[in-house]
């Protein structure tokens, strides 16, 4: 199999004492390069621990992880995880939290790049700014501007708006599609919620419960801007719910 992302029949369980947990019970797919991938399941199905395998972050029991054809035995330098919990430094402003990953001097003017990326998430004239005097949503956009200034390939984004209110949920949603039409990059999301994965991704795979496989793949071949209310994404979210037993 060819692609950016290759995923070879992973699977992963936890032991503890004589008590073992099957989470990921066989997972294969491919991601190609430039590509939005959705994957969705039922809580407590394995989709945290399913993204951590594939970011390098954690080691299946059995299978393999591909990125560019080279084997992944740890985190990739290619991709960057953003993920629900927040990694903001608050003890840093906006400016110096996005320079925080830019190491080495090929760089060029570090203080430059990184308000070129504030400006980019909607972040510019707070450059000064400490984490205490953002809201939660600005927190979240300079969370996007440090992971994007470090130009990586990949992202992995593990329910990162999942905190923010509805709407602002759907402020980053867009905002997110408007910086990938500037910024070519291959995006794996995991996410709860149904309507964010139509709503963003070129590609949607359904999980099962526990040990979790893939259950179901969909494709959405409609361009962006999306409008949920159309027939036949409303028609698509019945069948992915259908999919979750709801």
């Amino acid at each position: 199999m060819d692609g950016k992302i290759v995923v070879r029949d992973i699977k992963k369980k936890f032991v503890s004492g004589k008590t073992s947990l099957p989470v990921v019970g066989g997972v294969s797919l491919v991601v190609e390069d430039g590509e939005f991938v959705a994957i969705v399941g039922p809580s407590g199905c394995g989709k945290s621990t399913l993204m951590k395998i594939i970011s390098g972050f954690e080691r299946p029991d059995e299978g393999s992880i591909h990125i560019d054809g080279k084997a992944a035995r740890g985190p990739s330098p290619k991709g960057i995880v953003i993920s629900q919990h927040g990694s903001v430094f608050p003890w840093l402003t906006v400016q110096q939290n996005l320079m925080f990953g830019l190491n080495g001097d090929q760089h060029g003017d570090k203080a430059a790049l990184a308000d070129h990326h504030a400006a980019m998430v909607g972040l510019k004239g707070f450059e000064n700014s400490y984490p205490r005097e953002l809201s939660g949503g600005m927190l979240k956009r300079v969370e996007i501007a440090r992971a994007l200034v470090v130009k990586p390939e990949i992202l992995f984004m593990d329910e990162p708006f999942s905190a923010l209110d509805a709407l602002m949920n759907l402020r980053m949603r867009t905002e997110l599609l408007r910086i990938l039409e500037e910024e070519r990059h291959t995006v794996i999301l995991i996410t709860h919620d149904v309507e964010e994965a139509i709503y963003l991704a070129d590609r949607i795979m359904v999980l099962s419960p526990r040990p979790t496989v893939i259950q179901a793949t969909f494709s959405v071949p409609h361009p962006h801007p999306r409008r949920l209310s159309s027939p036949a994404l409303q028609q698509l979210k019945e069948d992915i719910l259908a999919e979750l037993g709801l």
